[in-house]
């Protein structure tokens, strides 16, 4: 699972297609795709179609049920697979080199899946019920491995994984102070550490407080080296925005929300801690 992450010959193409599907004036949509309002991934819930349509018709083929259910379940994979495709693209796009070629991978399986699928609904409705069932189950097993590795590259590989869900319980469960007051400048993000965890500090020029986990959720970027946008910090890796009221995503790629630290002053020092509750 791991070798397609070394095909290094697949970047040229990759990185040429990946600045292809971020040109596309997608608009809003972007963010519906990559599962910003959700606040997980869209893709995973997706998938869940076309594989549990093929899946059924393998098991309809090989117990002998009937053929014209079989057809219907294979149409309906079908159908619904352009979301599928084009969520996995969008994500796929904004994946580190090592992901990126995993997941050219993985899109190429699937497509073969698919592309033998078509051909067994072709069959069947030509006649060919015994062709149609080989090229089904054939295709219903090149999609089981393309979600395995669709599995590896989520999990092993971390591509839809939040970079930053551990940071309150590696954080002092106390309160630990971060600097003086003066050290903020006004609407400037600054990096500071609370114990092990790197921090943002964002101190507005109406005097309110931001503690955020500086580790973007998407792909661990530093938030401190970003800039800030409409009461939003961008990350400078892949200009995912987050709300300083409350850590939410407002733009993709990301799609869970970064962690906000409570804060207060105490003197002239800044002091932040978990959130009692998160």
């Amino acid at each position: 699972m791991d070798v397609p992450g070394h095909w290094t010959f697949l970047d040229p193409v990759a990185e040429r297609l990946a600045d292809f599907i971020q040109a596309l004036p997608l608009g809003r949509a972007r963010d519906v795709l990559h599962g910003v309002p959700l606040g997980h991934p869209l893709h995973p819930a997706l998938v869940q179609t076309p594989i549990g349509c093929w899946l059924a018709a393998g098991l309809l083929d090989v117990t002998g049920g009937d053929d014209r259910a079989a057809r219907r379940l294979t149409a309906a994979g079908l159908i619904s697979l352009p979301p599928v495709l084009w969520s996995g693209w969008v994500d796929w796009s904004r994946l580190p080199p090592a992901q990126r070629r995993t997941g050219l991978v993985h899109a190429a399986s699937a497509v073969t899946g698919a592309l033998l699928h078509l051909c067994s609904l072709r069959a069947r409705r030509h006649g060919h019920p015994l062709r149609g069932r080989m090229l089904g189950l054939s295709g219903t097993t090149v999609i089981g491995l393309t979600a395995a590795l669709g599995g590896h590259l989520a999990f092993r590989q971390a591509a839809g994984a939040a970079h930053a869900e551990a940071e309150f319980r590696l954080a002092p469960p106390d309160w630990h102070p971060l600097g003086e007051t003066d050290d903020f400048p006004a609407d400037v993000p600054v990096r500071r550490r609370l114990g092990e965890v790197a921090v943002v500090v964002v101190h507005g020029s109406d005097d309110s407080w931001t503690v955020l986990a500086d580790r973007c959720t998407h792909m661990a970027g530093s938030l401190a080296a970003g800039e800030l946008i409409d009461g939003c910090v961008q990350c400078p890796v892949h200009r995912s925005r987050f709300r300083l009221s409350d850590g939410h995503p407002v733009q993709g790629p990301a799609t869970a929300p970064q962690p906000r630290f409570d804060t207060r002053i105490l003197g002239d020092h800044l002091e932040a801690r978990p959130p009692l509750d998160p």
